[in-house]
């Protein structure tokens, strides 16, 4: 079997044509009011595909190259950013907002370009009999919602009936996405949802937190980023909302997110979809061929960061369904159109993760034909001020699918109605 093995990588890359590469984009944010958590991601995305050139030789012997592209999360400029690239070989897109997303999803069908919104963007997109193009494992807003009641159910011995909830969110498509869950799953636990948006950037917020102090719920929920997160957590801080009370999506728990509030913001929790720190062995590799060579993509500042480690799963993902493509299509320059085929093969084991340098980094999870969100499971982080890090409080805490698949269903079925678009996978 390695001598087969060793034979069939031999093939991929004696196919691979002179001077050929593998093209990446980045659609990132170093700029404007989100640029402190775009940064990061941009970063570690960026040196993991480093790392990949300068250890590996690439991927099946083909270089590859970031392609950078400014939005300023700015949806126009994430249009602009698409069409400017993709004419060089893009092999996927990652836009980094749902706002982005949500635009580039009809472009990407019709160019026949794979879109990953990991962890953002339509949720129903999970639905592969609709959405052929378009990907978002390894989990999603509404999984988001489904665990963060999940886990309230287990702090308060399963029963939450009369318990008040508030949703602070982020008034936009991004914000917007958890509300029908956390409604639904209202109705079948008993508990008051209360909803208060915030305008962007999010630096004004003393009306909400007024009321929250009124109304006094046992729980915030919060679906920020950048700026509001911290203008939240000092927010809650100010009016001693309880710190250990208060849980923000995956975008929501960053380093950025809490050191501006200092002592205060000490209990305060969030979910992840990847583990935070830099005790995996592969930093011992990055440190080898990146940052002792002085090819870091930054300052060499962020890493082991939330979204540093984001940026890093992020490209890891892609390049394994890179590698997936190639294994099934026998040839090394990959289409967009095989990466497709790739990233909807894959499958990340706890072997798959041990290999990579990343042991227990993420779910475990195989994307198929209909199913392109893989299992939708998160942690729970919690900030421990005093050490200045984030620490793991539980396992990876599965969504409930009971109400979760229902959802899916209706609004993936809506959407491909409305536009005439014929299910696969049959």
């Amino acid at each position: 079997m390695k001598r087969l093995a060793a034979l069939t990588v031999a093939a991929v890359m004696a196919a691979a044509p002179a001077m050929a590469e593998l093209v990446f984009p980045s659609l990132s944010y170093r700029t404007g009011p989100y640029a402190a958590n775009g940064i990061p991601f941009a970063d570690g995305y960026a040196d993991y595909f480093t790392l990949v050139n300068e250890r590996d030789g690439g991927i099946g012997g083909i270089k590859t190259r970031i392609v950078e592209c400014e939005t300023g999360y700015n949806t126009e400029k994430g249009v602009e950013c698409y069409e400017s690239t993709k004419g060089e070989g893009a092999l996927i897109y990652q836009p980094l907002s749902t706002g982005i997303t949500y635009q580039l999803i009809p472009k990407v069908t019709a160019d026949g370009i794979p879109l990953h919104s990991m962890g953002y963007g339509r949720t129903s997109a999970s639905n592969g009999k609709v959405f052929k193009w378009v990907f978002n494992y390894p989990t999603n807003y509404w999984n988001g919602a489904s665990i963060m009641i999940k886990y309230i159910l287990g702090q308060e011995g399963g029963d939450i009936k009369g318990k008040k909830i508030a949703l602070v969110y982020h008034n936009s498509a991004y914000g917007k996405e958890p509300i029908r869950t956390l409604q639904e799953l209202s109705k079948k636990h008993g508990f008051e949802l209360s909803l208060l948006p915030v305008d962007h950037p999010g630096q004004e917020q003393k009306s909400q937190w007024l009321q929250i102090r009124r109304e006094k719920p046992d729980y915030v929920l919060m679906w920020g980023w950048g700026v509001m997160n911290q203008v939240a957590i000092q927010e809650a801080a100010n009016i001693r909302f309880p710190m250990d009370k208060f849980i923000g999506i995956w975008w929501s728990g960053s380093e950025n997110d809490v050191l501006p509030v200092g002592a205060k913001a000490d209990g305060y929790k969030a979910l992840n979809m990847n583990l935070p720190g830099s005790d995996f062995p592969i930093y011992a590799d990055l440190k080898k061929y990146v940052f002792d060579k002085g090819m870091a993509a930054g300052a060499g500042d962020q890493a082991g960061t939330v979204l540093y480690n984001r940026g890093l799963y992020a490209a890891m993902l892609a390049v394994e369904a890179a590698k997936k493509a190639q294994e099934i299509h026998g040839v090394a320059q990959i289409t967009p159109a095989m990466m497709r085929d790739g990233m909807e093969a894959l499958d990340i084991t706890a072997a798959k993760m041990d290999a990579l340098g990343v042991p227990n980094f993420g779910p475990e999870f195989s994307v198929s034909c209909a199913d392109h969100g893989g299992g939708g499971q998160a942690v729970v982080q919690q900030w421990d001020a005093k050490a200045g890090k984030w620490n793991v409080i539980s396992d990876f805490i599965t969504p409930d699918k009971s109400v979760i698949d229902p959802l899916i269903e209706e609004d993936s079925m809506a959407y491909a109605k409305e536009n005439n678009i014929q299910l696969r996978c049959n």
